[in-house]
């Protein structure tokens, strides 16, 4: 990966190619494989997917993008969205085999019909690395984050995210990372460089659509907000420990679902009580963008994701972040921020909030403004100008050495890295 390096900037910018349209006239044909597709409607790859793929497309490369087809029903799914050009394969419906099976049918298929450059996401989708690679396609690797910190893969599924890690750096011609932490991690365990192209925050303005809100029983800045999966390393069981221990007022409106995580979703909704609102999945945008503009804070209990695109949404909607204290959510928020590790550091910064509404509102604000430095705009130029590289030197050799190993045992065992 020598020549495409880490830019230490959490945009789109940095390193790259002279802007001046010298390769406008010379569009691109790129894959974008290993999500769930587009629409973008259920996480951060499927976000960045849409937001860079259409900017793509617009720019005039021919962008194509593998989707999972729908779980049930026969319909003829849509073969272009937003100037994207689709295609829908099937998966696995199995945890552990969903995002693999789908990405070796799209491989298989890319086979067929080649690019000139392939954006894979997830390094889980490694070991399929090669057979892009025996079509001579530069390959460039979204790494997303620590996934073997992940308690629900088990050890089995951590082993195998460790060691798609090591495959991900020995196949791929360039990596992507989406944090300065993601990127400090690859170089400091594997010595190699990456790309840093962090996720855009939009900007939602209004402070919360009060009917819409008052449609579900709500009202603006009456209320906390927590959004995420429910999953362990999301924290949502510390989050509402620690909002029930407290004297809030304000109700806790928990938004978010996980399709395998029954039994930690029982165990946060027990840990509940009469203030406590679990909302489910939220599937509308608009509704979901109201719920971040019209909330007094928002609980952030993330940890091993890198950049997550719900926290770029809640501060772009001036949302007064309370964040798990790790590296990733620091470097998005900074002194915007106040952060919690146990349940009686979120009771402490709940009832501090709610005593002092108006410095809760002003980091709001502050928020706000560091939502400014991630512009989906700046991604796509980022995205480009890492394609235009790798397609002019067609398919180099990957930068990591051969076999690439982690540089210390220390690294190996895993301390976590924020």
């Amino acid at each position: 990966m020598a020549g495409l390096g880490d830019t230490r900037q959490p945009l789109g910018g940095g390193q790259g190619l002279p802007g001046d349209g010298r390769y406008a006239q010379h569009p691109l044909r790129i894959a974008m494989v290993g999500t769930r597709g587009v629409p973008a409607r259920y996480g951060g790859f499927e976000t960045c997917v849409e937001e860079v793929g259409v900017r793509l497309a617009k720019r005039g490369h021919d962008v194509t993008v593998y989707c999972r087809r729908p779980r049930s029903g026969d319909d003829e799914q849509p073969r272009v969205h937003r100037g994207m050009r689709l295609v829908h394969l099937p998966a696995v419906r199995k945890r552990s085999l969903e995002t693999l099976s789908h990405t070796a049918l799209s491989v298989a298929h890319l086979a067929a019909h080649p690019v000139d450059v392939a954006l894979v996401f997830n390094s889980a989708n490694a070991p399929l690395l090669p057979a892009v690679r025996a079509r001579r396609i530069p390959v460039a690797t979204h790494v997303d984050g620590l996934e073997w910190q992940r308690a629900k893969w088990g050890p089995t599924g951590q082993r195998y995210y460790r060691r798609a890690e090591a495959l991900a750096v020995r196949w791929s011609h360039a990596l992507i990372a989406d944090a300065v932490g993601i990127a400090d991690y690859y170089r400091q365990r594997f010595g190699v460089d990456t790309t840093l192209l962090s996720y855009g925050a939009p900007i939602v303005d209004g402070g919360g659509d009060a009917a819409a809100l008052a449609a579900i029983g709500l009202q603006p800045r009456g209320y906390h907000l927590a959004v995420a999966r429910f999953e362990p390393e999301n924290h949502l069981d510390v989050v509402v420990e620690g909002y029930v221990a407290s004297g809030a007022r304000k109700p806790l409106v928990v938004v978010g679902s996980a399709p395998y995580s029954d039994a930690y979703t029982a165990h946060v909704r027990s840990l509940g009580d009469d203030r406590v609102r679990f909302l489910g999945g939220v599937w509308d945008q608009y509704l979901l963008d109201q719920l971040y503009a019209g909330s007094f804070t928002y609980l952030h209990g993330h940890s091993v994701g890198g950049t997550n695109p719900s926290l770029l949404r809640a501060i772009g909607a001036s949302a007064s972040p309370l964040l798990y204290d790790v590296g990733f959510n620091r470097e998005v928020a900074a002194d915007a921020g106040r952060y919690w590790s146990t349940a009686q550091d979120v009771r402490d910064l709940v009832e501090a909030a709610e005593a002092d509404p108006a410095g809760t509102a002003g980091r709001g604000r502050a928020a706000r403004h560091r939502a400014t430095l991630y512009d989906w705009d700046d991604v796509a130029d980022g995205y480009e100008q890492l394609c235009l590289r790798l397609a002019a030197r067609g398919a180099p050799r990957a930068g990591g050495p051969p076999g690439a190993r982690p540089r210390s045992p220390e690294h190996e065992e895993g301390g976590r890295s924020s």
